[in-house]
């Protein structure tokens, strides 16, 4: 019969290797948020907007697509 001594590290690294699969990593993202806006027509809200509403998402897109822009332009 093995002694102690000798038994404990081989019990530990046991015990340390059968926990490792608590440390997989988190799942990849959704398949459904994946494919979500695949194409830009599939993020296209059609319904109806508040007061004012649609002149603030034309403004902030306008915005947003300058500053994209400004940004592509220093890359070069």
């Amino acid at each position: 019969m093995p002694s102690p001594i000798r038994l404990g590290p081989v019990l530990l690294l046991a015990a340390l290797a059968s926990g490792c699969t608590s440390f997989a990593p988190a799942p990849a993202v959704q398949p459904a948020l994946q494919s979500a806006c695949r194409t830009a027509a599939s993020c296209d809200y059609n319904g109806p907007y508040d007061p004012g509403e649609r002149a603030y998402a034309e403004q902030e897109a306008a915005r947003l697509n300058n500053a994209e822009a400004a940004r592509l332009r220093n890359t070069r």
